[in-house]
């Protein structure tokens, strides 16, 4: 398996390599962005704040040999720095078993190994991410693609149960691309908004995720209906989207039991369900509703804060019964836009608010300021992880 790997992640560096002629073809297109992002935990405001700090750049590259064929290369290239990076070190160092700040960030769920830790000291690690490698058949109504790719099957904004291939992690806002996997998908458009297509997936265990799909539309709604296997669980899906007057109003639920207890156990349902209207002065408003049948109705907490960077699936998304979202954004100038939003744990009154400010300094360049700003008691669901405040300057090209 590790030469498989190794071979994989040489295959993507020489084409990376390559791409300089490719890029004088007319059938090859370059793009990423460059950013810095400064971030400040506080604990406690009585204790010692942490910093740290990122600086990124991403590569999309995307090559159109002929008509039919598509071939993708996405890499993200990271140096994190500060406190933060070094007390994870030590603490590695004291606790048997805890992984170094570099075992964490370049630990990749996927078949094959994409990251790789170029150079690291107890205060920095320079990292590189492929998350991105694939090529795309096309033939009329027929797609097939093979390789690391985004299978997107969620339609709610902020939680998912139908993306049993790539789940993301609503917190880590920075990621807008969201991590791919290593798989194979066939697709095959049956009408104008119709359309059914399968997945296959294998992860870092030898686990495999495997279904099906039916697109359709209904009453000026678009629907879905899924089933397959995820990693241990059989999974049964549904979701929709369409309106109800003005407002956009939608939702998905899947149900999962275990294949190898299967007459012995009970089933997990996760479903979300959300709405969202803009006024004609530009106010939006989203609101949205997450419902976990073997969830916790006492304290939901995972931990400290980088428990929100465990990898998570659609079962996993919370530990908690209910959750519920909210969202208000408004462009204050067609250069400055705002966002507000926040979840609430109605069981143990734990919740999240994220402010943030956007400003176009000008094309291409932007500035954020943001906050996540957790509250709630000890070892409630969001009552461990602080607040934390950010600053972004990005450049795209």
């Amino acid at each position: 398996m590790l030469q498989r790997r190794t071979s994989f992640l040489s295959f993507a560096l020489i084409l990376l390599l390559c791409s300089g002629p490719l890029q004088a073809q007319k059938k090859f297109m370059a793009s990423g962005h460059l950013e810095t992002l400064e971030m400040v935990w506080i604990e406690e405001f009585d204790k010692p704040w942490q910093t740290m700090g990122t600086i990124y750049n991403r590569l999309d590259f995307n090559w159109y040999p002929n008509q039919h064929l598509t071939f993708r290369l996405g890499i993200r290239n990271l140096l994190d720095y500060g406190q933060i990076v070094g007390n994870i070190n030590n603490l590695a160092k004291t606790i048997p078993g805890q992984d170094d700040y570099k075992s964490f960030v370049t630990l990749d769920d996927g078949y094959f190994d994409l990251k790789k830790a170029w150079a690291s000291g107890n205060s920095y690690t320079l990292y590189s991410n492929i998350d991105r490698l694939y090529g795309q058949l096309t033939f009329g109504n027929f797609e097939a693609s093979l390789g690391r790719q985004r299978i997107n099957w969620g339609i709610n904004l902020v939680w998912n149960p139908n993306d049993i291939f790539n789940t993301f992690n609503y917190f880590n806002f920075d990621y807008v691309e969201r991590p791919g996997c290593d798989a194979v998908r066939l697709q095959y458009y049956t009408g104008m908004t119709s359309s059914v297509q399968t997945a296959f997936k294998v992860n870092h265990e030898n686990k495999i995720t495997v279904a099906g799909m039916y697109k359709f539309n209904r009453w000026n709604y678009d629907f879905q209906l899924m089933g397959g296997l995820m990693n241990d669980d059989y999974v049964l899906g549904l979701g929709w989207a369409g309106q109800i007057e003005k407002a956009g109003f939608n939702g998905e639920a899947s149900y999962f039991h275990s294949k190898e207890n299967f007459s012995d156990s009970t089933g997990q349902l996760m479903a979300s369900i959300g709405a969202n209207y803009t006024l004609r002065s530009s106010w939006y408003f989203q609101l949205s509703v997450l419902y976990n049948s073997k969830g916790t109705t006492g304290k939901a907490g995972r931990g400290n804060l980088f428990a929100m960077n465990l990898d998570i699936n659609p079962k996993t998304i919370t530990l908690a019964r209910y959750n519920i979202f909210g969202q208000v954004s408004y462009p204050i100038t067609p250069l400055i836009s705002a966002d507000l939003s926040g979840i609430f744990n109605p069981s143990d009154k734990s919740g999240f608010i994220g402010p943030s400010v956007e400003i176009s300094l000008k094309q291409n360049l932007s500035f954020l300021v943001m906050a996540q700003w957790f509250t709630g008691k000890s070892e409630t669901e969001y009552g461990d992880y602080g607040k934390i405040f950010y600053t972004r300057l990005k450049w795209s090209f």
